[in-house]
């Protein structure tokens, strides 16, 4: 079983602006549609764990959706998933231990954790096994930190590095225990 992280930061660490945009990703051009990993990530995970915010911020997008998994959305909030994506979204509330063990009981071992929160509180009690964070080289000065507070230091090993574009820097990291 596995928790990973796939996300890209500003080069100050944050995964949106002061106004919760993101256009930012796309400071440099890739005409090509370099996926810069993405596909090859998502094809080793059987599911997705996303916030309530990050489910918000994908369905504001105006497309299709874009996962051909299971997604469980985190929220204490949402009574019902969206018309029209009940067989794609499931909704979970609770420990986060717990919460694992009822994707796990289901069948969904290796999953992609995704949204800042989600991402912090996943982190705050030691639930993250691998971090691929993808570094755009744009200072935004302010905006959602992909990094919170932790109740203890967290260590983790360097994997590998890519360069992507001329300009795009992708570090690969797995937690050591």
């Amino acid at each position: 079983m596995s928790n990973s992280v796939f996300i890209a930061t500003s080069l100050d660490g944050y995964i949106a602006d002061k106004n919760g945009g993101i256009d930012w990703l796309h400071a440099i051009p890739n005409s090509e549609g370099n996926d810069m990993g993405y596909a090859a990530h998502f094809d080793r995970v059987d599911a997705m764990v996303m916030g309530r915010n990050t489910l918000d911020m994908v369905l504001s997008f105006g497309i299709d959706w874009p996962y051909s998994k299971p997604v469980f959305v985190l929220s204490n909030t949402m009574a019902s998933v969206p018309e029209g994506y009940e067989d794609k979204i499931f909704l979970v509330k609770g420990a986060l231990v717990e919460v694992l063990a009822a994707i796990h009981a289901k069948g969904f071992k290796n999953l992609y954790i995704d949204g800042g929160v989600t991402i912090q509180n996943f982190l705050k009690e030691d639930l993250i096994d691998e971090l691929i964070i993808t570094t755009i080289p744009v200072l935004l000065g302010g905006g959602s930190p992909l990094f919170g507070d932790l109740n203890a230091p967290l260590n983790f090993k360097f994997v590998k590095s890519d360069t992507f574009l001329g300009a795009i820097v992708q570090n690969h990291f797995i937690r050591e225990r």
